[in-house]
């Protein structure tokens, strides 16, 4: 059974950063897709970072030279976000495609209040 378990979401003030990361756990042995997204209130799902095995990460428009995508090994990704924004307010989701199959976590919440 996979799961994925996201991590370091809190309150952080303007221009201030917060890394998140996503464990992923079962028997894979690495992701076709994975990445982030976020939902903010009243708002839809959108995407921040998402990595395509042989094709790079794209970055939602959003958060481009600000947001880095990092993986440390086959099955723990994190999401570096820099200069954060009140816009940027919202739960984080982490997201992957193994084997045709999509997965997501449970979300963690990222507010960026002074």
């Amino acid at each position: 059974q996979v799961q994925l378990v996201e991590s370091g979401g809190g309150l952080v003030q303007p221009g201030g950063s917060l890394r998140l990361s996503c464990v992923v756990s079962g028997n894979i042995f690495g992701f076709d897709v994975v990445g982030w997204y976020r939902q903010a209130p009243g708002k839809q799902r959108e995407l921040v970072a998402l990595f395509r095995n042989g094709y790079g990460t794209d970055y939602g428009d959003n958060v481009k030279a600000r947001f880095a995508m990092l993986r440390d090994n086959a099955k723990t990704v994190h999401l570096q976000m820099n200069s954060l924004k009140s816009e940027d307010t919202a739960v984080y989701y982490c997201y992957a495609q193994i084997r045709a199959n999509d997965y997501w976590g449970q979300g963690t919440q990222v507010t960026v209040s002074s």
